[in-house]
């Protein structure tokens, strides 16, 4: 757009808002407006936006170069709502982004009618009611058990791995990691663990929790084998050398 499509503009404007357009000001739009042209969805977007009141009404509603390119992009997207490209047989790539791009423009300027209504899947009723029962959903008939439902929900979102399920050491959601004990006013429930608890790995590959006895053997052994760490590392010390500092004296 240049000044003099600019005040051409402006005074198109001027009809809705009553301003006084000067040579600056036009000079002042080209420039915002360069990469637009003027055309007749240029202008629709003037009566597009002061078609809309404004939340507050005592505002004054005047427009400035952003919403003509804002509004002009919605008029124009509108008309591609149902657009949907054919290709030709054997169309090579380059082909194709010619006949796209051309296409695309042609209606979204309008100068080819935009697509009257959206696709529709053949067969009718019967197809359609087919191919949502295809993909396990139902319509009619009785209503299935709530719980069922539900839990089928929640396996269909399952994340995999460990935070997959619920731990149940620290009671960490479905997605959120495993806490670590104590906490404090930042993290009242604890730290997040950079691992997930043991249980919470047993379950997360279906392996049944270790009974109290189970559990404690284990702990005791691990108890035994740090034990036994400690007094190798303590073997290896050597003795302490006693100076006598009178004797050094």
């Amino acid at each position: 757009m240049n000044p003099t499509e600019a005040a051409e503009l402006l005074g198109h404007a001027a009809a809705f808002d009553n301003r006084n357009p000067s040579a600056a000001a036009a000079v002042a739009w080209a420039a915002a407006l360069d990469d637009v042209p003027l055309d007749a969805d240029a202008k629709a977007a003037v009566a597009l936006y002061y078609r809309t009141p404004p939340q507050d009404p005592k505002d004054r509603l005047w427009i400035l170069p952003h919403h003509i390119k804002a509004l002009r992009s919605k008029i124009r997207s509108e008309r591609l709502e149902n657009f949907q490209y054919e290709p030709l047989p054997d169309e090579t790539v380059p082909e194709y982004l010619v006949r796209y791009k051309g296409q695309v423009q042609a209606i979204a300027s309008g100068r080819v009618a935009a697509p009257s209504g959206r696709l529709e899947l053949e067969g009718g009723a019967d197809r359609f009611m087919h191919e949502l029962e295809s993909r396990g959903l139902s319509f009619g008939g009785e209503a299935a058990d709530a719980e069922t439902a539900e839990a089928d929900l929640v396996d269909s979102v399952r994340r995999s791995g460990p935070l997959g399920v619920e731990c149940p050491a620290c009671l960490a959601a479905i997605g959120r990691p495993c806490k670590s004990p104590g906490g404090s006013e930042k993290q009242p429930m604890g730290k997040p663990r950079a691992t997930p608890h043991s249980a919470r790995l047993r379950a997360s590959k279906g392996e049944s929790e270790l009974a109290a006895e189970e559990r404690l053997a284990r702990e005791n052994a691990i108890k035994a084998r740090s034990a036994q760490h400690l007094a190798r590392e303590a073997e290896d010390i050597p003795d302490a050398v006693i100076v006598d500092e009178g004797a050094a004296s």
